[in-house]
């Protein structure tokens, strides 16, 4: 995939649930790009480069702190959701902000449950066909990581009788006898990613089923790909 493809596609980084507003920092990645995934308090997702502009220190090792920043570990220096402007050092109260120092933001959508990051920082909005990928009223099955090339998982699923939705990296197919949507996120040289969405309810048989496949799969990927 060229470089421009990669800046304009979308990826299925982590399921919505993992990330509370007004709460945690979860780390991600997309095609190599490590992220700072959060919510502010009003519910709207944000995803940074995991990197503070001031020293460099992660984001994921600071905060969210009133209710729409992003406060560093190291400095606490503040970061104001949707700009990723600095707009608070703690350290001098009474000093304005620089204007220059802002964290690298990325677009971010919320739709079928997944937390989309398109590795720009703005642009148009997100494609509508995101919200159809997962049916209404799925559950997510499994989160797979797999130690193998996004090409390669693409390369396996349709052997394993799974076939592509239309919107890019979104495949549809059977474990365990039960319905599933694979979502795959390209996530660096060597690390893949699968959501797994499914029908089956949780708690249930047919969900212990497809736990049990999605393991299968995942093994039997990494086997093919060490061959």
């Amino acid at each position: 995939m060229n470089p421009s493809a990669i800046s304009q596609a979308w990826h299925p980084v982590a399921p919505s649930a993992e990330v509370r507003a007004g709460a945690n920092i979860v780390a991600g990645f997309a095609q190599g790009q490590e992220l700072a995934l959060w919510r502010a308090a009003d519910g709207s997702p944000q995803a940074w480069e995991n990197r503070c502009p001031h020293r460099s220190v992660r984001f994921t090792l600071g905060q969210v702190t009133g209710g729409d920043r992003l406060a560093c570990a190291y400095h606490g220096w503040q970061y104001e959701a949707g700009s990723g402007a600095c707009v608070r050092i703690p350290a001098h109260p009474a000093m304005p902000a620089p204007r220059n120092v802002c964290a690298k933001t990325f677009a971010t959508a919320d739709a079928a449950g997944m937390l989309w990051v398109r590795l720009a920082a703005d642009g148009a909005d997100a494609p509508p066909e995101l919200a159809d990928t997962v049916p209404a009223g799925w559950h997510l099955a499994r989160t797979l990581t797999l130690r193998v090339a996004a090409s390669e998982v693409r390369a396996a699923l349709a052997p394993h009788g799974f076939a592509s939705t239309g919107t890019p990296d979104a495949w549809q197919g059977t474990l365990g006898g039960s319905l599933v949507t694979a979502l795959l996120l390209d996530a660096q040289p060597q690390l893949s990613v699968l959501h797994l969405w499914t029908d089956a309810a949780p708690g249930s048989d047919a969900m212990a089923r497809v736990h049990r496949a999605a393991r299968q799969l995942r093994s039997d990927i990494e086997a093919a790909a060490s061959h």
